[in-house]
């Protein structure tokens, strides 16, 4: 169905009023859908109301492509039911309109558009034509970091391609069987997967077949296992990251549809066990890919006394040294250039602990001054670089500004190891995959974006925006994530 054909006739984001079953098109195309609700909520003048006009408000909808219901005046995804299971019926009529015979020309229509949409997505690289096959990611209302981090990893290969191979959840058997599982609360959170939603978007990506994909069910298992990531405010991308990975370590721990992960992550021997890095408790692909290990070495300056302790880490954070936080831009000619191996020196350098954060020496029996020195014990597959571009003044979270330069390759890592004479020539360094940027001046405002390398061009990632770009503009982003990959051959590539 397309939207009422005298307003605006698009077919896209069909969303049908389940007060009226009329048909309107989504907030992001011309927004006629909020605006029949909001037309709805003008007081009748003519007549009185009745107690039953007075419930009926037109304020829920359901996306006729995604099945998901949405109502305006909590303005909020619905995601529980009515007694009778009426919002599930409307789907399951949905579904078999889809289905039926009479939708064959519908079917036809639609292979037309998405032709045609792909022959939108053809383009000129050295004088051939190919086919532009990544995907966008829709906002769902400010989940632009969300979609920044997701694009990043889905073009970590090794990341990607062993969420793309697990087994699919199996089918409902019975009627309804083949079709789309929807989570209801009355459903409760056993019939929640991350990996599974991570696996089905990662697996929407890079397909070719559509210009945009909606995340939703994997928005939704975002809402359920993450209270810090409900509601539709701005977010962390780097928070967002942190917790995304943590979390589908602990479900891959514990065996995902009756396949234990650990068994799937021993066969493949490109993660063999000598290459895992060990995060609350067993290996997954998560730690053997990001994982590393920090030496933190403490010495007490009364007598001397050394401390050792080894951290294991997916990611490292890192300081912009303050006497680069004025710089804004890459031309600007105030002062040197802070590069990103000024952040690393500045996270590996020794460093005097100040009075609020004093020793407590096991010798000296007291808290006594001391220094800190981190050094890296392991380097992981996949090299995840934060920049700490927000930072709590008084009551503020500012963020800095700060232009860092950064090299697309031959990252060299090799000063920062603890024992260097141990590794290889290539082990030490990495050329980049992805970066994340912020736009904006606060953490709780601003847009999020992300550049990424797929089979040797650069595409940056706008949520459902996906454009070709070059090594130039990449360059030239003031990078807030930086996803660096082990270099596996040779190259005569500088060294940072």
């Amino acid at each position: 169905s397309a939207c009422l054909f005298y307003l605006c006739r698009s077919n896209k984001s069909p969303w049908v009023c389940l007060t009226c079953s009329s048909v309107h098109c989504g907030r992001y195309v011309n927004g006629h859908a909020k605006k029949h609700y909001e037309d709805a909520q003008i007081p009748m003048t003519n007549h009185k109301k009745t107690e039953k006009q007075d419930k009926v408000q037109h304020t829920v909808c359901m996306d006729c492509s995604s099945y998901s219901t949405y109502c305006y005046r909590c303005d909020d995804f619905v995601v529980n039911d009515t007694k009778l299971g009426l919002v599930q019926k409307v789907r399951e009529h949905l579904q078999n309109l889809e289905n039926s015979a009479f939708t064959s020309d519908r079917h036809r229509k639609r292979k037309l558009l998405e032709n045609s949409s792909l022959n939108s997505k053809l383009l000129k690289v050295n004088g051939s034509t190919t086919a532009l096959c990544a995907t966008g990611l829709r906002n769902l209302g400010n989940t632009c970091f969300m979609n920044a981090i997701l694009q990043s990893l889905s073009n970590i290969q090794q990341f990607c391609c062993y969420f793309k191979e697990l087994p699919a959840v199996e089918l409902r058997n019975g009627k309804t069987a083949g079709r789309r599982t929807y989570h209801t609360r009355s459903q409760g959170d056993n019939n929640v997967s991350l990996v599974e939603e991570f696996r089905k978007t990662l697996c929407a990506l890079w397909q070719g077949s559509q210009t945009a994909f909606s995340p939703e069910s994997l928005f939704y298992v975002v809402w359920k296992i993450m209270p810090n990531f409900r509601g539709y405010q701005q977010q962390d991308a780097h928070e967002f990251m942190r917790y995304l990975l943590d979390h589908l370590h602990l479900e891959l721990q514990g065996g995902f549809n009756g396949v234990s992960r650990s068994v799937i992550l021993q066969e493949n021997s490109s993660l063999s066990a000598s290459n895992k890095c060990c995060i609350n408790g067993a290996s997954t692909v998560v730690t053997a890919i990001f994982g590393g290990i920090l030496q933190n070495e403490v010495n007490c300056l009364i007598c001397g006394t050394e401390s050792r302790k080894f951290d294991p880490f997916l990611d490292l954070s890192l300081d912009i040294p303050s006497q680069f936080r004025n710089k804004r831009t890459k031309n600007q000619e105030n002062g040197p250039m802070c590069t990103l191996r000024d952040c690393l020196r500045s996270f590996t350098d020794l460093e005097e602990l100040d009075e609020t954060e004093l020793y407590m020496c096991h010798k000296c029996k007291k808290k006594q001054k001391s220094t800190k020195k981190f050094w890296i014990q392991k380097l992981p597959k996949v090299l995840c670089l934060h920049l700490k571009r927000f930072h709590w003044t008084a009551y503020l979270r500012n963020k800095v500004d700060t232009y860092v330069e950064f090299p697309l390759r031959g990252l060299d890592m090799k000063c920062y190891l603890l024992e260097p004479e141990n590794s290889g020539p290539e082990s030490c360094l990495y050329d980049l995959a992805a970066v994340v940027v912020h736009h904006g001046s606060g953490v709780g405002s601003g847009h999020y974006t992300a550049y990424a390398a797929h089979e040797g061009r650069w595409f940056h990632f706008n949520d459902s925006t996906v454009t070709l770009t070059d090594e130039e503009t990449v360059v030239k982003a003031k990078a807030y994530i930086l996803f660096y990959v082990e270099r596996q051959a040779k190259s005569g590539s500088d060294k940072l």
